[in-house]
Order: structure tokens, then sequence, then C-alpha cells
């Protein structure tokens, strides 16, 4: 008989301990890419004013909204393992959020054309029962085309990507937007940098990639 699986010396739990698993956001894109790891979780939107502090730099600021996300949910379900993400487009020092509207949508593809932009993705999960907390930044270097108002307009017309930051979807028609991209996580630009979030839930206990039930 083989022995049980010991507990981790960092976390105190068993890495097949089967957990409930939270994804603490509304994003339609993170919950798009947390279904490609085959794994059930729940959906619950964090409340969390994301306003930037004075002077914070777009890597911190995606930082600590990851982390708060993920604690203010966890706050009310202590015995599940909580993720929270956050993305903010780095513009040389000069974070950019969501646009929101048109307006402040070509007003940030106007800023962008010809540059280039990083794309801060963090990620933090969090088990209060456990004490386990993580956080990590994946940062995706983007070099948007030098773009003329007429293509602007095109774009933001066919895929209003308003609640998507640095106003482009990189998944769909805004790649035609860009000259390169360069990271080591291809899904951080779209939203949740699933091979740090991978490496994460296993430390918290998530058991991914579970033998399959037989049959009966």
């Amino acid at each position: 008989m083989n022995p049980a699986p010991s507990p981790d010396a960092r976390t105190g739990i068993s890495p097949m301990t089967a957990r409930r698993l939270i994804l603490g956001s509304t994003s339609p894109y993170r919950r798009e890419l947390l279904h490609r790891l085959q794994t059930p979780f729940e959906v619950v939107s964090p409340d969390v004013d994301e306003s930037p502090q004075p002077g914070e730099a777009p890597a911190t600021l995606a930082r600590r909204l990851a982390l708060a996300k993920a604690r203010a949910v966890a706050t009310n379900f202590p015995d599940a393992v909580v993720i929270g993400s956050d993305q903010v487009a780095d513009l040389h020092g000069q974070p950019l959020g969501k646009p929101g509207n048109h307006a402040n949508a070509v007003a940030q593809l106007r800023r962008m054309s010809g540059r280039s932009v990083v794309f801060q993705t963090a990620v933090a999960v969090v088990c209060l029962q456990t004490g386990f907390e993580q956080t990590d930044l994946a940062a995706v270097k983007v070099q948007f085309r030098t773009l003329s108002d007429g293509e602007i307009e095109n774009y933001l017309q066919a895929e209003q990507p308003y609640d998507c930051a640095g106003s482009a979807k990189s998944e769909g028609l805004g790649i035609a937007l860009l000259e390169a991209i360069e990271n080591d996580d291809p899904t951080a630009l779209v939203g949740l940098p699933l091979i740090r979030t991978c490496r994460m839930l296993r430390a918290a206990g998530i058991a991914l990639l579970p033998a399959r039930q037989e049959p009966a």
C-alpha cells in the first residue's frame, strides 16, 4: 500500500487535497482561460476599488489589485482556494486601464500607436484556512504598429474592446494592430497567465490533471 501524500512543508496541506476553487473575477476572458484546465470552479465578483494610488507603478498596481481581489473573496470563503488577477497596460511607466468607452479607447490607441507597451498581468492565489498566499507577475511586451485614425476607428467599431486594458483584444482582431509580442506565458496577454496560475494552484493543493475515473 502506498503511503498517503505528506503535507507540503510550506502550506501544511496535502498536494492532493480536494478544495473548492473560486475565480475572484467576473471577466469573461479569465473565465474562458481557466476553463482550459478542466477543473471545476466557481466565479465570485470581488468588491475592490481598482483606483491606482498616487505615483503607483503599473506592475505594483497590478500585483496589489490581484491580491486584493483574491483576499476579498477569500474572506467570505475561507476554506476555498481563490484566484485573483489584474492587468494594467504600462506605457513607459504610465498605467492604462480599461477604457470604458469609445472616446477613451481612441485616446489610448493613439497614445500606443508606434510604441511598445508592457502589459503587466498579475495573479494571486489565496486560501485563508491554510494560510496560503502567493502572487506572481507576467510581463508581456507588445509593439504596436503605427496606426491611422481610420484603422483605430474601424477596429473599435468592429470589436468594441472597452473592457480590455489597452483597448485591444490580441486574441481577436486586435492582433492586426500589432507588430510583435514578447512573453513567456502565451495566455498572460489575454488576462490570466495560466502557466504561473497552474504552478500556484498545485502549491495550494489543487490537483490538476487528476487520474480519470473509469466508468463502472
